[in-house]
């Protein structure tokens, strides 16, 4: 589903030039859940970038199910984004005095989609991040960590895209509800099948995968199974 070949990522030219991606080569299938990890510096937030279609790599080719997104142009590459990954980041990113349906609906707004099937579609998503039916229609403002965390998975989940790729998304939450927020993802990838990429510098994190790549000063340095994919249930 995801092939990265060679991909290397140079920032600056000539003395100032600085080389964040140094050839790294990789494949994702369908259905995988692999989590990508590394120090400050490592080149994780690089390839994050690269492979959720927000930068092109300096040379190299990434292929996003079959097809070569590595030269796109800007306007292209907002399309791949809306309708094949679905982003879901530590800062959750929703809008504090907006419903949780209206947050969840955002992106297919943008896609052009009716009313009437924004509301149903968001509902679905909701209903699969794990948010309790009771909190749709309360703002983002007056959810506790996770609960916000699982509308931004909702609203990931609402275009039904390729893959969700997760930046660091227990940074902002508790130890426990972390556990929380890495149990909907099990439970997508093992439940639904979607394939999930999340990028982490903890290894307790990585190890909720079934895969972890290791980066370290712009090259793969590991790339391995999980011996014991750890199990999370998904609790309120």
């Amino acid at each position: 589903m995801l092939e990265v070949e060679n991909v290397t990522k140079t920032y600056g030219s000539g003395d100032t030039a600085f080389q964040a991606l140094k050839g790294v080569t990789f494949t994702i299938h369908e259905g995988e859940f692999v989590a990508i990890m590394g120090p400050s510096g490592s080149g994780k937030s690089t390839l994050m970038h690269i492979l959720g279609c927000l930068d092109t790599p300096s040379s190299g080719t990434y292929r996003l199910s079959g097809k070569d997104v590595s030269q796109l142009e800007d306007d292209e590459l907002a399309e791949i984004r809306n309708q094949h990954i679905g982003f879901v980041f530590q800062s959750f990113n929703l809008l504090p005095r907006t419903t949780v349906v209206r947050n969840t609906m955002l992106p297919l707004v943008y896609a052009g989609v009716s009313e009437d099937e924004r509301l149903s579609r968001a509902h679905r998503a909701l209903a699969s991040a794990g948010l309790d039916e009771t909190h749709f229609e309360h703002k983002s403002n007056e959810l506790s960590g996770g609960q916000i965390q699982r509308v931004a998975i909702a609203r990931a989940l609402v275009n039904d895209p390729t893959m969700i790729l997760a930046d660091e998304p227990t940074g902002n939450l508790d130890t426990k509800t972390g556990e929380i927020v890495l149990g909907t993802f099990d439970a997508l990838n093992k439940e639904q099948g979607r394939t999930i990429i999340l990028i982490t510098h903890e290894h307790e994190v990585a190890e909720h995968a079934d895969r972890i790549i290791t980066l370290r000063d712009g090259v793969i340095v590991d790339d391995s199974k999980t011996h014991t994919r750890r199990r999370v249930t998904r609790t309120s």
